[in-house]
């Protein structure tokens, strides 16, 4: 049975560099238990990384603020932030503490706690897109600002990720990062360091090109 037992991931999983623990963390599992219990859960199928200063669409890319502080603490942290003023989006922090790198966590295919998850984001909620997009599945995972900080390495906080399957390199696709902007200047526009499931439908849009990854 899915769930049964849990084997959270160790923060050094997250200490390599930003961009190899967003491939990695891709067949991991999220998990988020609520207040009476019941445990929602979904599996990673696509992934975007942030590096630190150097990276001209990352939150860390010039010098603590507020905001993005988080990014700056320990790997297999949240870093929780509002998008639009109106999603959240969940991130989890990569790199050794003082680099501020992040994974964003772009989409899930649903395991556990269906029901749930569709109330949390509406009776309009189709399945196909419960938690396709960070916005739709922090909704659907009740994810806010309240879990800004949390190790996702302990169960006890309430949300966490888990060991999950391994996806050959056959089965992954990378394309550029979603909505880069006007600001931000090539290579950083098109750089392919978004990481995806092959023909999975729970990828957000825009879908990739299939176009595996070397």
């Amino acid at each position: 049975m899915i769930g049964t037992t849990s084997s959270p991931l160790l923060p050094s999983f997250f200490r390599p560099n930003a961009v190899k623990v967003a491939r990695a963390l891709l067949g991991a599992v999220l998990v988020r238990r609520l207040d009476d219990g019941t445990r929602l859960s979904g599996r990673i199928v696509e992934t975007e990384s942030y590096t630190g200063h150097d990276d001209l669409a990352s939150h860390g890319r010039v010098r603590k603020t507020p905001r993005n502080l988080p990014m700056w603490g320990a790997p297999g942290h949240a870093y929780v932030y509002l998008c639009h003023g109106i999603y959240w989006l969940l991130n989890v922090v990569a790199e050794p503490q003082e680099s501020p790198a992040a994974v964003l966590i772009r989409a899930l295919e649903p395991l556990e706690g269906l029901d749930r998850m569709i109330a949390h984001r509406g009776k309009k909620s189709s399945l196909s897109d419960l938690t396709r997009g960070p916005g739709r599945l922090s909704m659907a995972l009740a994810v806010t600002g309240a879990h800004n900080t949390l190790s996702l390495t302990d169960p006890a906080g309430g949300l966490w990720i888990e060991k999950g399957i391994h996806y050959p390199d056959d089965q992954v696709i990378t394309a550029p990062r979603v909505g880069m902007g006007k600001n931000v200047s090539e290579p950083w526009y098109s750089i392919p360091w978004r990481f995806c499931v092959r023909d999975h439908p729970f990828v957000s849009d825009p879908r990739p090109k299939l176009t595996a990854q070397e």
